[in-house]
């Protein structure tokens, strides 16, 4: 039986309207204490009313009952009215609220926004599409939520902001203020437009202008995205993995370097080191303390040489996940990509991040476990697990791809992934299922 009395048959409407009023009374609400709060309060207010009139015209009860009976009588007599306001109240203006569509989900919507409240702290770190994937599921499981993003995005709307303005690269922080905001509406689709004309507009988005005006406005790009984030309603906080004006510089195993971000992508070839410029960039410190004082470090998914990396090159950055109690994850892209992981399986991203970092950088690494078919217009390959065991990381597998975009992530079903993974941590379970990910092998 539905659940909203707008849709049920007249004779359980009622009865439905009465299961609604008690989902309120789920724990974790809130609203049970207020109530005990402000019965607590009537009564004391009631005891003052009485006392107060006793010694004004010095009232005293008839002698014709003992005095508990007395109390017993003024109880059930006060039980009674407050049961009649009670059903009063609720014939007059129940049927005109409980009508309304919203109300069947309010009591979900209340519990939903307190636990997400005391949910975990997680850190996400990466760049691109696939961070923006994993905060928009892992928004709705909790709001201690920090994204720090690379900065070393150097093409489109972003890096011509950045030749022509000075500022960091806009495009991602968009992504993901855009991701973790409170409800994707029309002010959420605003930031995304992009410009298809008009001299000096064509290819910038709306939402990367928003940002570089507010960088002005406050003097600060990373007080823009604090301000920015305000707008949109953003489920926790973003904020860059430096402020430094960095460049990416990545040498191929033919000897020969290739400079900038979008120039790495389309140069292909095999990378065997990537750096940035300048070497020392040091790391936004809340981005460092924000890793030390996590629960758990997501790192990826995304462009493994180009949003993952850049991060980790950063100094301090590092530093930051040796220190840290946290849980590390990787996880690992659904299908390869050209100019930088072709021909990679789940042990070689690994390497390559071991390689760049250190070998006990994560704990586990998140793979997809579903067969895919790309199609001939992706350019890409699954990414599969082989038969080499992980240097000390736990591989997890689940069913994470997208099954409309092969190339992506389920932001659902990968949040889940990530939480699951948590709770099973949080639990002190070490082996099993949780939440659909399974444990596949370790070292």
């Amino acid at each position: 039986m539905a659940l909203n009395g707008m849709h049920t048959p007249n004779g359980s409407r009622s009865g439905s309207r009465w299961t609604v009023l008690l989902k309120l009374m789920y724990p974790g609400v809130g609203l049970k204490r207020w109530l005990l709060v402000g019965a607590f309060g009537i009564a004391v207010w009631s005891i003052g009313v009485a006392f107060l009139l006793r010694k004004i015209f010095d009232l005293r009860p008839p002698d014709f009952l003992p005095s508990y009976y007395e109390g017993i009588l003024l109880l059930t007599a006060a039980v009674g009215l407050i049961t009649v306001a009670m059903y009063g109240l609720y014939r007059s203006i129940g049927p005109l609220v409980l009508a309304h569509d919203n109300i069947d989900s309010m009591a979900d919507n209340i519990y939903t926004r307190r636990s997400r409240r005391r949910g975990p702290r997680i850190v996400a770190i990466g760049g691109g599409t696939g961070l923006s994937v994993l905060l928009r599921g892992l928004k709705a499981h909790t709001d201690n939520l920090t994204a720090i993003i690379t900065v070393a995005d150097d093409g489109g709307s972003s890096g011509r902001l950045r030749r022509e303005l000075g500022v960091l690269p806009p495009g991602d922080f968009r992504n993901c203020i855009v991701a973790m905001s409170d409800s994707e509406s029309l002010l959420a689709e605003l930031f995304q437009y992009r410009f298809d004309e008009g001299a000096g507009l064509k290819g910038h988005s709306f939402g990367n202008l928003f940002i570089v005006a507010m960088t002005n406005v406050t003097q600060s790009f990373e007080q823009a995205l604090v301000e920015s984030s305000k707008v949109l309603a953003v489920h926790g906080q973003i904020m860059p993995a430096t402020v430094a004006n960095i460049r990416l510089s990545a040498r191929l195993r033919d000897g020969s370097t290739v400079s900038g971000e979008s120039n790495i992508t389309e140069r292909g070839g095999k990378i065997s080191q990537l750096s940035i410029e300048p070497a020392d960039a040091e790391v936004y410190a809340p981005a460092a303390e924000a890793i030390r004082d996590a629960q758990m470090v997501v790192i990826g998914p995304g462009s493994l040489y180009t949003s993952i990396l850049p991060n980790l090159r950063v100094r301090g950055i590092t530093e930051a996940l040796r220190e840290t109690d946290a849980s590390k994850i990787y996880i690992c892209n659904v299908a390869t990509q050209k100019g930088e992981t072709a021909g990679y399986s789940v042990a070689d991203h690994l390497e390559a991040l071991q390689r760049h970092t250190f070998p006990s950088l994560v704990d586990y690494v998140v793979a997809n476990d579903d067969v895919l078919t790309m199609g001939v217009q992706f350019s890409a390959e699954p990414v599969l697990a082989d038969d080499r065991q992980l240097i000390h990381a736990t591989l997890e597998r689940a069913s994470l791809a997208d099954p409309e975009h092969p190339l992506r992530h389920d932001s659902k079903l990968l949040a889940q992934a990530v939480i699951g993974l948590y709770d099973r941590g949080h639990n002190g379970k070490s082996n099993g299922k949780s939440n659909g990910v399974k444990a596949a092998s370790s070292a």
